[in-house]
């Protein structure tokens, strides 16, 4: 399904991207722009595991949302990188590492589902609580 909770919650969440870019352009002092970006970053974050709760509890998982979801994390990853290491507050390595983590990743989810061993690489509690660190 296209426009079921779950997914209107992870489009929400690609939506809000430019919203948190384009605060760090907004004509105020530099602790004022932090606090935002910083809180509706979290809010949005905390959406990828709103939409995961919802979709098993409302049984409205789709493959869909499965591909969708993960995309909308690596945009918003990416997008928050980006910005911090325009605005030097991240180190390009560490910006390239965390953005080739992904990718690798991406591939190796892939990869394992063309030789279908999927189930091998699926997304586990773990694998959310890496992703809440690293968004910390």
């Amino acid at each position: 399904m296209f426009l079921n909770l779950p997914t209107l919650l992870t489009w929400a969440r690609i939506v809000a991207i430019p919203l948190i870019v384009g605060v760090f352009y907004l004509p105020w002092p530099a602790a004022e722009l932090n606090l935002t970006a910083s809180v509706l970053f979290v809010l949005v974050a905390l959406t990828d595991w709103l939409d995961g709760w919802l979709a098993r509890r409302l049984n409205q998982t789709s493959a869909f949302g499965a591909f969708l979801d993960p995309v909308a994390d690596k945009f918003l990853v990416c997008a928050s990188l980006l910005i911090l290491l325009q605005l030097d507050r991240v180190n390009a390595l560490v910006a390239l590492i965390i953005i080739g983590r992904e990718i690798a990743i991406s591939a190796l989810r892939e990869w394992m589902a063309q030789i279908g061993a999927s189930k091998s690489v699926a997304v586990h509690m773990l694998g959310k609580l890496k992703t809440a660190s690293q968004m910390a």
